[in-house]
């Protein structure tokens, strides 16, 4: 018999040893920004040009610049004329050329984004000259092209038989076609109207448009093929939340304006009943279309700020699961049914190791003397059963929070507990920033009407943004405190997240909630989270402040119409008795 349970016990202790939590080690990455060339036209206005000082500016310039803030990286915009900047591309001098027009033929040698606009060619000539229907009307003609340009690969593969007269800019070809020399000039419709404009040459103008849009995109070789996603990526971004837009009224929305040239004076008595004609039929219609646009502009606006929300939600979810994999839930689950059975099977064998220990008071297991074993293993076992649930809970946690639910999906909640269920999702991020941690919830327990999924990810986001700046600081007091309160009318619950990190400054305060500004783009901060947050809290009746100062910290406080008046406790005795 004696034999026998030593035997019990070693294979008991090897399963609890077997069974005991693995501490896993984190790897951080600390991604530089990386720096993309770009080649560019120095004289191709207004999508890209040099201005005064010699820096380059344009729209497809500025088109640049907002894509490598969205998808993280640096550039640097060189301005040459157009032929150096192809030879540059194929040559390696350049990563990317900005503003290349896509061809079938380029398309073998060279990879395209998706297009950022669309430039019309157009046939000019001086004035008096014939109008141009078709291209094949220009053959033993001297056409003058911007040399290397595809309108200079597209005329002589189009028309053999004319002669083209290779121009470093359009600015140059203009200037050729309008002294006297040559017979066309076969260039982009608005920087030649733009170049002209500018230049004074009013004697030319175009005559024709016998050839298709060409689409000016991206271009880069094929080894460079991830950058050309980055470009195509951030212009998606830059589509879906109006930027490029922004952009293109900026410098091609004025060009783009039809203007009304008057021929002769006596007809603006004409032109103004014409008008007053247009606008009384316009009046009767003018508020059903005002509503139509006004509902389709808030559609977009929607379905722009549930991708938003969608793409910050996951990049918090990305943070805070850390490794952890879906498989969790079997071994969790096989420690919390197999631990309760250890357990009862300890107290079984109690009274036989007690047996023992009376004739052997040398008796020890695995090394311990049986006293001490007898006195800590119940803790053992009892610390591996909670820990197990605590496991369990965060993981139904994470799926609670993962799971994607309508913003109109509302019931009565209790902020206290949101707040709990988020502190479990990150309180590893909590403890790798500080020890010194605090949290006062208010014993009213607070009650708010609000969807408990998108206030978690709120209460998710400002910890995580506290934690970024504890790490950051160089305080010795690193704290973090987070509160719920109910005020003294008890008609808003405040929730409070407060730091000693290394707060913001006053001219960055008023742009928090701005979508993708972020002081942290080179740790690969996207500016989303803020920005979604605020849209939450104000979906949800309330408002977002803070509150900073650098060096000493940050204070966040999200306000919400509260439900009910919480009691206190003593009166509701006394309104029960």
């Amino acid at each position: 018999m004696r034999s026998t349970i030593p035997r019990y016990l070693l294979a008991l202790i090897s399963l609890l040893v077997f069974a005991g939590t693995v501490d896993a080690k984190t790897r951080e990455h600390h991604l530089s920004k990386r720096v993309i060339t770009i080649g560019a036209d120095y004289n191709y206005p207004p999508y890209e040009f040099a201005d005064e000082n010699g820096e380059p500016t344009g729209y497809t310039v500025d088109i640049t610049h907002a894509i490598a803030e969205v998808m993280g990286f640096d550039v640097e915009i060189t301005l040459t004329d157009w032929r150096h900047a192809y030879e540059g591309l194929k040559t390696g001098q350049f990563d990317v050329l900005q503003g290349i027009a896509f061809s079938e033929e380029r398309a073998k040698s060279i990879l395209f984004s998706s297009p950022h606009s669309i430039a019309n060619q157009s046939i000019f000539a001086r004035k008096g000259a014939p109008e141009i229907e078709t291209i094949g009307e220009l053959a033993g003609k001297e056409v003058i092209v911007q040399n290397a340009s595809i309108m200079h690969e597209y005329l002589k593969k189009a028309v053999p038989d004319a002669v083209p007269i290779p121009a470093a800019t359009h600015a140059e070809a203009l200037r050729l076609l309008a002294s006297g020399k040559h017979d066309f000039a076969l260039t982009a419709n608005l920087p030649s109207l733009y170049l002209s404009k500018e230049l004074g040459l009013h004697n030319i103008h175009p005559v024709g448009r016998p050839v298709s849009g060409q689409r000016l995109g991206y271009g880069a070789l094929p080894k460079n093929e991830e950058i050309i996603a980055l470009f195509s990526e951030g212009l998606a971004i830059l589509k879906n939340t109006g930027k490029q837009q922004e952009i293109y009224d900026k410098w091609l929305g004025a060009l783009n304006e039809p203007k009304v040239q008057w021929k002769k004076w006596g007809q603006y008595a004409l032109y103004t009943i014409l008008v007053l004609i247009v606008i009384l039929g316009a009046v009767t219609t003018w508020s059903a279309l005002l509503r139509k646009e006004v509902e389709k502009r808030s559609r977009q606006l929607k379905e722009q700020q549930e991708q938003l929300i969608q793409a910050d939600k996951m990049t918090s979810l990305g943070v805070l699961v850390s490794g952890v994999a879906h498989e969790i839930n079997n071994p969790t689950g096989l420690l919390l049914l197999n631990l309760p059975i250890l357990k009862d099977a300890w107290h079984d064998i109690l009274p036989l190791l007690d047996d023992i220990y009376a004739q052997d008071p040398s008796f020890s297991v695995a090394g311990l003397p049986y006293p001490r074993l007898k006195q800590e293993l119940p803790f053992l076992l009892e610390e591996m059963q909670q820990s197990s649930e605590r496991i369990r809970n965060i993981v139904n946690d994470l799926k609670d929070f993962a799971r994607a639910q309508p913003d109109e999906i509302v019931h009565e909640v209790d902020l206290n507990e949101l707040i709990k269920a988020a502190i479990r999702l990150v309180e590893k991020s909590i403890q790798k920033s500080t020890d010194q941690f605090s949290i006062h919830l208010d014993q009213r327990s607070p009650k708010i009407m609000a969807n408990p999924q998108r206030i978690e990810q709120v209460i998710i986001n400002l910890v995580i943004n506290a934690c970024d700046a504890l790490q950051g600081s160089e305080n010795s007091e690193k704290q973090l405190a987070i509160s719920s309160n109910l005020s003294l009318d008890q008609k808003s619950v405040y929730l409070t997240v407060r730091d000693t990190g290394n707060g913001i400054s006053s001219e960055n305060l008023p742009r928090l909630t701005d979508p993708f500004f972020t002081t942290k783009r080179e740790l690969g901060g996207t500016g989303l989270g803020l920005s979604v947050s605020a849209g939450i809290i104000k979906a949800h009746k309330g408002r977002l402040t803070f509150e900073s100062e650098l060096e000493k910290g940050t204070t966040v406080t999200a306000i919400l119409p509260a439900i009910e008046h919480a009691s206190d406790p003593l009166e509701r005795e006394q309104e029960l008795a």
